[in-house]
């Protein structure tokens, strides 16, 4: 059982993902939001229930599970339905999250939360121990995610607005990676990390 967790954050295409994976090399648990996000509207869940409720049966795709698509193209165009999206997926989420977390057989465990600054940081999530944002220049983040996404500058520039700026981030920081080089330079940041994290935690 893991007391001491480390929330994991950083904006889109940063490299959260990246040092997630370097931590469960490590043999640390990571719990994902985007994994309990997506349970949390799993095909004959109550969340998806809520949601149809909300939005209506024009969010389902054929199969009968959310399509994702047509639901992130309502709620990117409306502030008020993302805020309503939100308060359905995100307590499930932080629930799941922190049982994940606490019943982590490692010496600390890692929660990795894109949207841990929009969502309210500290306040919302009482039981994380510290903070870690992965940290890139925007310049270089717009870059990343035209590459990943087969996106235009226009979208890649509107997904960044749509998230905390870089300095709300940093705000809410107990520790920072800084991920502007090459991958491979992750791992002895990640590695002090760990040996830090392994000291507190014990």
């Amino acid at each position: 059982m893991s007391t001491f967790v480390i929330g994991l954050t950083g904006g889109v295409a940063s490299g959260k993902s990246e040092v997630a994976r370097r931590f469960e090399a490590l043999g640390i648990v990571v719990a994902d939001a985007d994994i309990a996000a997506r349970a949390a509207l799993a095909p004959g869940s109550d969340g998806l229930a809520e949601t149809v409720a909300a939005f209506g049966n024009d969010i389902l795709a054929a199969d009968g599970g959310l399509d994702r698509a047509a639901m992130r193209r309502r709620v990117f165009a409306d502030d008020a339905a993302r805020r309503r999206l939100e308060a359905i997926v995100h307590p499930r989420v932080r629930a799941a999250l922190e049982a994940q977390c606490r019943a982590a057989s490692s010496a600390y465990a890692v929660a990795a939360i894109p949207l841990l600054a929009e969502g309210g940081g500290r306040t919302t999530y009482p039981w994380l121990s510290r903070i870690l944002v992965v940290d890139v220049p925007e310049a270089v983040q717009l870059q990343r995610l035209q590459r990943r996404d087969g996106i235009d500058s226009e979208l890649a520039a509107g997904m960044l607005a749509a998230q905390a700026s870089r300095r709300e981030r940093l705000a809410i920081a107990d520790d920072v990676i800084a991920n502007d080089g090459p991958l491979d330079a992750l791992d002895e940041q990640v590695a002090a990390l760990d040996r830090r994290y392994r000291a507190l935690a014990g």
